[in-house]
């Protein structure tokens, strides 16, 4: 039996077992999830075709991992208007394992494997001479990073953040840089796909660039579409 399901734009012919790459999709490594815009499926010379979906159909299957593809290079150039713009791109994705293909509104059998739980060793007295080499060893705990004296916390000073794209992320609850700083790819990719950005925030890397802001560095120039 087989499927063709759509998922971030793209459709795919499945069947059971088959580990394919997609578009990056929210959760973890060892996650089941289901994709539900199943488009035909087949069995033997029985196809059923949906109009554009199949009713209580759905493809089930488990997170492998959450990679990136191959980067890109991409260039612009303007004739006569001093304008270059070189930017590396590497897609988000997710490698996906098809476990089950369902019909009728079923839930999928699989469930993801749990995690051996690692017994930790019983703490022993410490004797006097451990406990006086564990002190030097707290000394030399790093320092947390500062931001600069002269840090200006302003989303819009970020490279491809304009006026209206501000509006945009503070309607998300995106009102600094610090925030954008502890966004993990995850996060990014689920505010790239909730704002309809197409893979702008991690193309032009914003969470990179609020960090090298936070710490003193300046903006990197920002294109013509900065203020779209």
């Amino acid at each position: 039996m087989y499927a063709v399901v759509k998922t971030g734009g793209k459709q795919y012919r499945v069947a059971k077992d088959d580990v394919i790459k997609i578009e990056r999709l929210a959760g973890e490594a060892g996650e089941i999830i289901t994709l539900t815009e199943v488009l035909m499926l087949g069995d033997g010379g029985d196809v059923t075709v949906g109009a554009p979906f199949i009713d209580g159909a759905s493809v089930a299957g488990e997170i492998v991992e959450q990679a990136r593809g191959p980067k890109i290079i991409v260039f612009k150039k303007r004739r006569r208007q001093n304008y270059r713009r070189k930017k590396g791109h590497r897609q988000l994705l997710t490698v996906f394992k098809v476990t089950d293909i369902l019909t009728d509104g079923e839930k999928p059998k699989a469930k993801p494997a749990k995690k051996a739980k690692v017994e930790e060793p019983k703490a022993e007295a410490a004797k006097p001479e451990k406990a006086e080499s564990a002190k030097p060893a707290a000394a030399k705990a790093p320092k947390a990073e500062k931001p600069a004296a002269d840090f200006k916390d302003d989303v819009s000073l970020i490279g491809g953040v304009g006026p209206k794209m501000k509006e945009k992320l503070e309607g998300y609850g995106i009102t600094s840089l610090k925030q954008l700083a502890k966004m993990s790819d995850a996060d990014v990719a689920k505010m790239d796909e909730a704002l309809e950005l197409h893979g702008r925030a991690a193309r032009d890397e914003w969470a990179l660039q609020a960090k090298e802001l936070i710490a003193g560095k300046p903006p990197r120039a920002k294109s013509d579409r900065d203020h779209a």
